[in-house]
């Protein structure tokens, strides 16, 4: 009776052990390749000054347009666990900002109004109606410049999460995108013993004390020796759960990285006034706002729930939503609640 009880044990632990690495590493082909059997192909379309924007784009069906644009160092295919879904209910695209996926790559359009422009172009050339624009983080920002500048365009506004106000000289400095990402990068730029910036970035990375300095050095040289073997792909240790290897796939997306300087010379700002831009929305508009996390005086967060608040009041015609989020990405980290706010966003426009 011990022999069968500890034979049963065993084929549990090996069930749970394959269990676990199988979900590591298929949990991003699975993904992908529900999107694509729910119909979505990737395209290209070139502006009328030569510039390519890379999307995906779902069935139509004569379903009312929803444009989605993702945050900074993302691809359009970050949105995949919640694009089938959405792709029932709306007429999807999906789009790769400049700098990123296979889009251009044009520092001159790295400001959140070339961008936002660009999109608008996008929508006249490939949409041709009203469209429904979310943006998470950065994108959620440009959604909103399009909404303020060109209303007879967007139908509604989603904004993800975007950091507004927290962004502005003075305070961005104190926030962990400007300490762990902007700054770091500008101090990578500035020293000559170390050439790898993953590997530096991983050195000097905020998640080290959480981990702990073995364990968190044994990742790191795993994930900068992946990437050295495989330049081209974004680093997946199949070791890892889902959750810990987003933070690396990120890391290693196509991203220029001259983008994130565009943020840290406030350049990107350029003609954006965040006060202005949402006073001027008259659409519809939903703010989803992921948890607020502080380490001292380290904002560990897109914005504050002050923040939050200050931008609903600015909206003519705006709610907040709160999820329950330990990350910023609220459409990954919990799709399910993402695609209802979505879903409903639609019922109340109609």
């Amino acid at each position: 009776m011990i022999e069968v009880i500890l034979i049963i044990i065993l084929v549990l632990i090996v069930f749970l052990v394959g269990s676990f690495f199988y979900t590591n590493v298929t949990y991003i082909k699975k993904s992908l390749k529900k999107i694509y059997k729910a119909g979505f192909v990737e395209k290209q379309l070139k502006l009328k000054d030569g510039t390519v924007l890379n999307y995906g784009e779902g069935a139509s069906n004569g379903k009312t347009p929803l444009l989605l644009i993702h945050g900074q160092s993302m691809t359009w295919e970050d949105y995949a666990k919640v694009l089938p879904e959405l792709s029932e209910h709306y007429h999807v695209f999906a789009i790769d900002c400049h700098g990123h996926g296979k889009s251009s790559m044009e520092p001159g359009k790295y400001t959140a109004k070339a961008m936002a422009e660009d999109f608008i172009e996008f929508i006249d050339t490939k949409i041709g109606k009203k469209t429904v624009v979310s943006g998470h983080s950065s994108g959620g920002m440009i959604a909103a410049w399009m909404a303020a500048y060109f209303p007879d365009h967007i139908l509604g506004t989603i904004i993800e999460d975007s950091p507004f106000f927290s962004t502005e000289p003075g305070r961005r400095e104190n926030t962990y995108v400007w300490v762990y990402g902007f700054q770091l990068y500008e101090d990578f730029k500035n020293q000559d013993e170390e050439e790898d910036y993953l590997k530096y970035n991983l050195e000097r990375s905020y998640w080290k004390r959480m981990f702990g300095e073995s364990i968190w050095n044994k990742i790191s040289s795993d994930a900068v020796a992946y990437h050295k073997k495989h330049p081209d792909e974004s680093v997946h240790l199949k070791y890892l759960p889902p959750v810990m290897n987003r933070m690396f796939e990120t890391m290693t997306y196509p991203f220029d990285q001259r983008f994130g300087e565009a943020f840290y010379d406030n350049s990107w700002f350029k003609d954006y006034d965040q006060l202005e831009v949402l006073s001027k929305i008259k659409s519809p508009t939903v703010f989803i706002k992921a948890n607020t996390t502080y380490d001292g005086d380290l904002l560990v967060a897109a914005l504050s729930d002050e923040d939050a608040n200050r931008v609903v009041r600015l909206l003519e015609n705006g709610q907040r939503i709160d999820v329950d989020s330990p990350g910023h990405d609220i459409h990954y980290d919990k799709s399910k609640k993402f695609i209802k706010i979505v879903i409903d966003f639609l019922n109340e426009l109609q």
